[in-house]
C-alpha cells in the first residue's frame, strides 16, 4: 500500500527533517481530535476499545464506508498486543489503514474504490496524507523500511555542513525501532510520531 502512495503521490509535501517537526502542532491538534473521540467511546475507561466501541468511533469520525468483515479484519490486524482490544496508538495505525486503503492507485478504474476514497472529513484525510508524506521523505531508499542511514540523511538534509551529533540521530532511531531489528516500518514510525507531538504525555496529565 505504501508503494501505492508513493507512485500516485506527485507533490513533495517535505525537503528536510525541521519541515516534518514544524507540522507537530498540526499533527497534535489533529490526533487529539482523534483522541478525544476514542475517548469518548471507551466507555470502561480502560484505556482500549473493542469491536463494538471501534464501530461507534469509525461512525462518529464519518468513516461509515466500511463492510462488517472489512471492520472485523481492520481490528485483528491493529490489535498488535493480542489483548483483544485496540489502544491509542494501534487505533491510529488503524485509521491510516483506512486511509491507505481509500487511495486506490490512479489507473484502476474502479468506481466504488474511487467512492470509498472520501475518508468523511477533509482534515483528518490531510492530516495522514501529511504523516505518509512525512514517512516517504524519511524512506531514502524507497524499500519501505527507515534505517539509520535513511535518519542520518534526514537530519542533515538541510543543512550538510552543519550535521546532527550522532548520539541524537542514534537516540531518534531508538525511539522508533521498538522491536530493536534495525528497520523500522511505518506503524514504527506512527508510535513514534504520537510519542513525539506529545498526545500521550497529554492524556496522562489529564
Amino acid at each position: 500500500m505504501m508503494e501505492v502512495k508513493r507512485s500516485s503521490s506527485s507533490k513533495r509535501t517535505f525537503k528536510s527533517m525541521n519541515t516534518i517537526i514544524m507540522r507537530f502542532p498540526q499533527f497534535k491538534q489533529q490526533l487529539k481530535t482523534i483522541s478525544a473521540v476514542f475517548q469518548q467511546f471507551d466507555e470502561d475507561g480502560n484505556g482500549s476499545i473493542d469491536r463494538e466501541e471501534l464501530k461507534k468511533c469509525l461512525e462518529k469520525l464519518q468513516l461509515i464506508n466500511l463492510k462488517e468483515s472489512e471492520m472485523d479484519d481492520l481490528f485483528h490486524s491493529c490489535d498488535f498486543d493480542g489483548s483483544g482490544g485496540i489502544q491509542f496508538n494501534e487505533f491510529i495505525v488503524l485509521l491510516c489503514l483506512i486511509y491507505l486503503l481509500a487511495h486506490p492507485s490512479p489507473n484502476n478504474n474502479n468506481d466504488g474504490l474511487k467512492q470509498a476514497s472520501n475518508m468523511g472529513s477533509p482534515e483528518l484525510e490531510a492530516t495522514f496524507d501529511t504523516i505518509v508524506e512525512a514517512f516517504l521523505f524519511l524512506d531514502k531508499n524507497g524499500d519501505g523500511k527507515l534505517n539509520k542511514k535513511d535518519l542520518v540523511n534526514a537530519l542533515n538534509d538541510t543543512s550538510p555542513w552543519e550535521k546532527s551529533p550522532l548520539r541524537i540521530t542514534k537516540s531518534r532511531f531508538k525511539e522508533m525501532d521498538r522491536d530493536r531489528n534495525g528497520k523500522v516500518g511505518f506503524r514504527e514510525f506512527l508510535f513514534a510520531l504520537i510519542q513525539w507531538v506529545g498526545i500521550e504525555a497529554d492524556d496522562e496529565e489529564e
